[in-house]
């Protein structure tokens, strides 16, 4: 999975234009059990992905533990994303809710809007998110970030910082020094 997340931030216009963003497995995760919805159906490298190879969180100890890359994912989401879409991705008045957001966005669609930004004019507003394409503290953490708001949006995880989190995979952080440099 951090392999993808390399061709993500190298290759990221064209993996989501084609819908290519998808990761081999090495197998099914072990009797996985989420808080939301969402199950996870795979598990490689400490990431869980759902059925569609989209990233998934998983969620135990009734709510209080998370995976490592949602914990990640909330880590850059306050570096980066609090700014304008305020705290635990509830919105601000600059910009929306992503809790809201990703109730109905999948993993292709949020990558698309965050590497290459989005611009909705009306009439009464105008609504800017730049683009990140170039932000490796961003790219190089999509899907943590999106994991991070995924959960959220699905009730699996409350706001603040969750309290417990799974180890941090070897394969992260090989992928992690990869990508940074």
């Amino acid at each position: 999975m951090r392999s993808l997340r390399m061709g993500l931030a190298c290759l990221a216009a064209g993996l989501i234009a084609s819908g290519a963003a998808r990761a081999a497995t090495d197998g099914t995760a072990p009797d996985l059990k989420s808080l939301g919805p969402t199950q996870p159906a795979k598990l490689q490298d400490g990431q869980y992905t759902d059925k569609n190879g989209d990233p998934t969180y998983h969620v135990t100890d009734g709510g209080k533990k998370v995976d490592w890359y949602t914990m990640s994912g909330y880590v850059r989401y306050n570096s980066n994303c609090i700014v304008c879409h305020g705290p635990d991705g509830m919105g601000s008045t600059y910009a929306p809710s992503l809790v809201d957001s990703l109730k109905t966005m999948d993993y292709a669609h949020f990558a698309g809007i965050v590497l290459g930004g989005k611009k909705d004019v009306s009439a009464s507003q105008e609504l800017v998110m730049p683009a990140f394409g170039d932000n490796r503290n961003v790219t190089c953490y999509l899907p943590d970030i999106y994991t991070y708001l995924r959960a959220r949006a699905e009730g699996a995880l409350g706001r603040n910082r969750p309290p417990k989190h799974e180890p941090k995979p070897a394969a992260f952080t090989k992928a992690e020094d990869a990508c940074m440099k």
